[in-house]
């Protein structure tokens, strides 16, 4: 009987560690005793291959910094970075090569809505961290996931605040949008029209475009027609370049605010003088080489040095996103793994950096670190922080 009894038992302890083994191999993927594996992709040859390759270059200056220490409780980190082209079926295709050939822990700072989305699964069904994806929709925390953590304010939370107060700072009489045909030009309408309605006002004029648009006459001369003197810009660069030209050439010279997706030097640097008054919605500084702020410019010429590029705000994303990790990571302790990255993160409170980036908060709840953005304007060709948060 003893005999029976201990084969039982025997067995039943190897089931369950036959049981076990999986999730225990997935918890700890990537992480090794020297080595903690990495992943991200970025548009490297797409439409908005500045920006990732902005990204990427940020994110290896936190990652050698950090290597340079020592790493994160003895672990240097690894970042294996694949190219999109902007597609979110050629991002499908990296994930799946990031995390089941490459093994990755997290991945970090994935660039784009459509193509974060169509990764999840991929992800989600090996235990992967989706962290600090590199865009502001609200689908980068809802639905809930423990395994989502979102940084960015949603372009609905930056109108829903930012339109209401600039409104009314400009004694505004008559609001109008012009946006983009997409669930991002959508999310920027939507997030103007409830801050609107906040203070009993709603858009007179809607006018949209299709992506990849290059004339905007015919928006221009509706919004001039119906006497808009306020419009919310739910375009990203050459569309912000093309609304705001184009209006400046008709004489109609309303107060314009855009989201986050218009902040980038690239506005003013290829818009000229005509961009001038346009102001943005945003979290983090752009790092100009000659920023007044030392630290700022320390920064730059720091990256400038290093990779022989200016910096600009999509360097900045990358750099604190990287830097969030490691918080995360180092809390964690020795033993890391997917479920001790989760209890680190879930009571970590990353402060206001260099940057000017608010506070971030998460929980076991709460997946999105800060909804608060705050307002810059072009000043003589360059961006220059006009408020403090809004909330």
């Amino acid at each position: 009987m003893r005999l029976k009894y201990a084969f039982n038992t025997l067995a039943a302890m190897a089931a369950t560690l036959i049981a076990t083994a999986p999730a225990l191999a997935q918890q700890a993927q990537g992480v090794t005793k020297d080595q903690i594996n990495l992943g991200s992709i970025q548009d490297l040859s797409g439409p908005l291959a500045g920006f990732g390759k902005q990204v990427r270059l940020g994110m290896m200056l936190r990652v050698d910094e950090a290597n340079e220490q020592g790493g994160v409780n003895g672990r240097k980190l690894t970042l294996k970075v694949e190219d999109s082209g902007y597609d979110p079926k050629r991002a499908v295709l990296a994930a799946q090569k990031l995390v089941n050939q490459d093994k990755i822990f997290a991945m970090v700072g994935h660039i784009g809505t459509a193509h974060n989305v169509a990764t999840f699964p991929v992800l989600f069904e090996k235990n992967v961290i989706n962290f600090f994806p590199v865009t502001a929709a609200r689908e980068m925390y809802e639905p809930h996931n423990r395994l989502k953590y979102s940084f960015a304010a949603t372009y609905f939370d930056q109108m829903r605040l930012a339109a209401p107060k600039l409104f009314k700072e400009k004694n505004a009489k008559k609001a109008c949008v012009i946006y983009q045909d997409d669930e991002f030009g959508l999310e920027v309408l939507r997030g103007a029209e409830a801050g609107l309605k906040t203070i009993g006002t709603e858009l007179a004029e809607k006018t949209s475009f299709k992506r990849g648009a290059t004339d905007f006459s015919s928006q221009v001369a509706r919004m001039k027609a119906g006497g808009c003197d306020f419009v919310v810009l739910g375009t990203i660069i050459r569309e912000t370049i093309g609304t705001v030209g184009e209006s400046r050439k008709t004489g109609f010279s309303p107060t314009f605010l855009g989201s986050s997706a218009a902040y980038t030097d690239l506005i003013h640097k290829l818009g000229g003088k005509a961009m001038d008054g346009v102001y943005a919605a945003m979290t983090v500084q752009n790092p100009y080489l000659d920023e007044t702020s030392q630290p700022i410019r320390f920064w730059a010429n720091k990256f400038k040095t290093k990779f022989n590029e200016d910096p600009t705000v999509f360097a900045v994303y990358g750099y604190t996103l990287i830097d969030g990790f490691i918080r995360g990571a180092q809390k964690a302790g020795a033993n890391l793994t997917t479920d001790s990255f989760i209890k680190a993160m879930d009571s970590t409170t990353i402060s206001a950096d260099i940057f000017g980036a608010d506070v971030m908060t998460f929980s076991a709840t709460k997946r999105l670190g800060s909804n608060a953005a705050r307002l810059s304007q072009i000043q003589d060709g360059r961006w220059k922080v006009v408020s403090e948060y809004l909330k």
